[in-house]
């Protein structure tokens, strides 16, 4: 999977569009990843206490990997990743400006 944990991507498509977040989880079996304040969901919780009130939490569901674009972090534009091979080393490179991200 050419995302990764930690990285910065933007929403192309879907309710969020246009929103900027940073990868929580990669899912890489179902090709789904958790982002930061996207794609939330209403979870209603159980109180744990005798004389708590339950509550309702807004969590981050999971999303489909071909729903973002990675953001470069040298030219700030979503775009495609590459891959360039280096004497047995990979990194993943910005197809618009061809930086290492």
């Amino acid at each position: 999977m050419k995302i990764k944990k930690n990285d910065q991507v933007l929403i192309i498509s879907g309710d969020d569009k246009g929103k900027k977040g940073k990868v929580l989880k990669v899912s890489s079996k179902n090709g789904k990843i958790l982002v930061e304040g996207v794609n939330l969901v209403k979870k209603h919780i159980k109180p744990k206490k005798s004389g708590q009130k339950g509550q309702v939490v807004a969590v981050p569901n999971f999303l489909s990997v071909s729903k973002v674009k990675i953001l470069c972090p040298n030219c700030g534009k979503g775009s495609r990743v590459g891959y360039e091979v280096k004497e047995k080393t990979k990194n993943r490179i910005c197809k618009k400006c061809g930086q290492k991200i």
